[in-house]
């Protein structure tokens, strides 16, 4: 994502960069993850002894070998105890796995089963649409419709009957709407929207949430009839402020705005980084690793409000959203930006 009307950072890194981080979900499961019976939070995981959160309250996997819980583990052995402090700040939190393009079928197997294992839910990401990002940071995608609709039969073999959370596409509608996406790729895209979210319904355990944007788009009535093409009344619900810093209440009254026009459907918020709400200094791109921002509230289903399904960490806190202002690639693990982000935060 790269446009300021939108504001919204990405989290995809380029291909092949970490292909073999992407298939450590099926390597969990020879690792001994954690379990609970639900009542608090579980015994520790491996490394840095990360643990999953209460169940009542977040159903969410955390991840026991991510890049937080490494890092933390890193500054442990290194000495560095109030850096692995702020960072498990992070760790400790599920966050979204983004599905490569390469084998999606052996990486969502691989991370259904060992939420499963912890008797949590996965929390996935699928951002593979033809002509991804305009040709941004995240540029790339599937070649073309048939290797998409392809690769979410795979995904979808890949979590058969386990519990998954799906955020669908991040920016796949926002960018037929305002046109980055070229038109003669809109029939396409709405096809291929509608037909991920049927076959993904069809399983007998995922949600699916379609992205929407974020509260940083000033005209969601140009939204309400592209969500409906795209089916989003056959999913769960929708997606906003994925990868944005939008904070909660304005998050909140954007997608209630969607809602009403959508049949009422539910959202869950993207609150990964949005402590501070949107940057407002100086450069271009403001969503793109802005200084200054801090961590948001905690992932969870217990969020007061009927039409707000859950919390949730969609963008992974210390990734780059791009090589802006000093940072790696979009997707890479960037420790200094982590500990920005931590520190910023509440203890």
């Amino acid at each position: 994502m790269y446009r300021r009307i939108t504001g919204r950072g990405r989290v995809f890194a380029a291909r092949g960069v970490t292909a073999t981080v992407a298939l450590a979900g099926a390597a969990l499961l020879l690792s001994g993850c954690s379990s609970s019976d639900g009542d608090g939070k579980d015994e520790e995981g491996v490394g840095s002894g990360v643990s999953q959160q209460p169940k009542g309250e977040d159903p969410f996997w955390v991840n026991p070998e991510g890049n937080a819980a490494k890092q933390v583990s890193a500054y442990e052995k290194d000495g560095k105890k109030d850096d692995a402090k702020q960072i498990r700040k992070i760790a400790e939190q599920p966050v979204a796995e983004w599905i490569l393009p390469e084998d999606p079928e052996k990486q969502t197997r691989g991370y259904t089963e060992a939420a499963e294992k912890a008797d949590r839910d996965a929390l996935l990401v699928l951002y593979n649409i033809p002509h991804r990002d305009c040709g941004q940071f995240s540029k790339g995608g599937a070649a073309d419709g048939n290797a998409y609709r392809a690769w979410i039969d795979g995904v979808a073999k890949g979590i058969g009957d386990r519990a998954a959370t799906v955020i669908l596409e991040p920016d796949a509608v926002l960018h037929m709407v305002d046109q980055c996406t070229p038109p003669e790729f809109h029939e396409e895209r709405y096809d291929l929207l509608k037909g991920a979210v049927a076959k993904l319904k069809s399983l007998k355990n995922t949600k699916v949430y379609l992205d929407a944007g974020n509260a940083g788009w000033s005209k969601p009535d140009s939204l309400y009839d592209p969500l409906k093409r795209s089916g989003v009344e056959q999913a769960d619900g929708f997606s906003v402020n994925v990868s944005n810093f939008q904070t909660t209440e304005a998050s909140k009254r954007y997608g209630k705005t969607l809602s009403a026009k959508v049949g009422g459907k539910p959202f869950v918020i993207d609150t990964s980084r949005n402590g501070r709400g949107p940057y407002t200094g100086k450069g271009k791109d403001p969503w793109c690793n802005p200084p200054g921002r801090a961590l948001g509230e905690a992932p969870t289903t217990k969020t007061g409000d009927d039409l707000v399904d859950a919390y949730v960490w969609v963008k992974r806190p210390g990734e780059s959203d791009g090589t802006c202002r000093g940072g790696p690639q979009a997707g890479q693990w960037w420790p200094e930006y982590a500990l920005s982000l931590a520190k910023a935060s509440a203890p």
